[in-house]
């Protein structure tokens, strides 16, 4: 019976190696081909009046402040606006928007709780030729979005990464000197994640590699330091057993990159409470949500990147009027709005079902005790 089970156990571990092996190639073998521009298109329906708004959770701060400019900027144009949050429920936020949809929206903007799949309701809406705009998230398996909104994320990285180098002092340190590094990337469904945690690795992983850089932890990987649902308590359960394991006496924790504020929250928690040694810790975030300020003031929290959602709604609410006045998504539809901020529009780098969406992307800005006050 021993042998037969062992037999079992193996046969199953090989079953289900060939399996992730032959869906690796499966995926990179629909990677091979060049992906293809977007097509260009011009809206030619009826007067739209309803407009639903999709947020991924009501949980994080940053959502509702999203969702209440969004809302006040197309009543103000004399829209009626349905709002819901998926409460970081892929099947409530699916269901949420069909219900939009029989509600009667005519054009959708979504910030999806998981990039990947809201299928379901995509099809829905493209079957009633209803635009979708995609908002501070792509959404993945619809490569007829009228437009992707956000930040860069790829630059939100690269700004966390260099504070992190600057604070450190990487470039001028000797070289037998090193420092620790603990990583916090973002949620593994969210779209934007992959690209903060690139954008930092594209700076860090040179320092990792020449050894001024040390993870004690060897968790680097995006799946293994990802933090789900960008939970404040995830953040501060992981933060805690990485102390215990692996900071105690003779060793210091000296840097946390943390993808954003609700993380970085749960970091400041855990080194507050389980942290004995008195060396001052950087810590990144981004947000700027009002408990990260204070912790910014109070110095337990190091920076953090602002991101004027003032300025994203307003872009993509200048985005929709110009399509819906007939301006093609072949053109930039952000012209002829006298904007005061950076906004580029960009049709080479995100890409949905082998084609480059058109997306516009405003630029980030880091925060910390030094400018915080004129700059929030």
């Amino acid at each position: 019976m021993h042998k037969l089970l062992k037999t079992i156990s193996l046969i199953s571990i090989l079953i289900l190696l060939f399996t992730a092996c032959s869906s690796k190639e499966v995926s990179n073998l629909s990677q091979e081909s060049e992906p293809v521009p977007q097509s260009a298109t011009t809206y030619t329906g009826e007067d739209v009046k309803t407009i639903g708004i999709s947020m991924p959770a009501a949980q994080l701060e940053r959502w509702h402040i999203d969702a209440d400019l969004l809302k006040t900027l197309f009543e103000d144009a004399g829209y009626n606006v349905l709002l819901s949050y998926g409460d970081n429920l892929i099947d409530a936020q699916i269901n949420d928007i069909n219900q939009m949809i029989d509600q009667g929206a005519q054009l959708l903007i979504i910030s999806p709780v998981d990039s990947d799949s809201l299928g379901p309701c995509i099809e829905n809406a493209n079957k009633k030729n209803i635009p979708i705009v995609a908002y501070d998230r792509l959404i993945y398996h619809n490569p007829n979005l009228l437009a992707y909104v956000s930040y860069d994320n790829y630059m939100v990285g690269q700004l966390q990464a260099q504070y992190i180098v600057d604070a450190l002092d990487l470039d001028n340190i000797d070289s037998d000197r090193c420092f620790n590094l603990e990583i916090f990337s973002g949620d593994s469904a969210d779209n934007n994640a992959i690209y903060f945690y690139d954008g930092a690795m594209s700076i860090l992983s040179s320092y990792i590699n020449d050894g001024k850089l040390k993870v004690l932890s060897n968790q680097t990987s995006f799946y293994s330091t990802s933090i789900s649902s960008w939970d404040t308590e995830l953040a501060c359960e992981r933060m805690e057993i990485m102390l215990s394991s692996y900071y105690g006496t003779n060793q210091q924790l000296n840097a946390v990159l943390a993808a954003n504020d609700s993380i970085a929250l749960g970091v400041c928690e855990a080194i507050d409470s389980s942290y004995n040694k008195d060396n001052q810790i950087i810590i990144t975030g981004q947000d700027c949500d009002s408990c990260n300020i204070q912790n910014i003031k109070d110095e337990k929290q190091s920076m953090s990147i602002y991101k004027n959602l003032n300025n994203e709604a307003y872009a993509t609410f200048c985005i929709v009027q110009n399509y819906l006045n007939g301006v093609s998504t072949g053109d930039d539809l952000t012209k002829g709005y006298d904007l005061d901020f950076t906004i580029r529009r960009d049709s080479d780098t995100y890409v949905s079902d082998n084609v480059y969406i058109t997306s516009y992307l405003l630029s980030p800005m880091v925060v910390t005790n030094a400018n915080i006050d004129k700059v929030l």
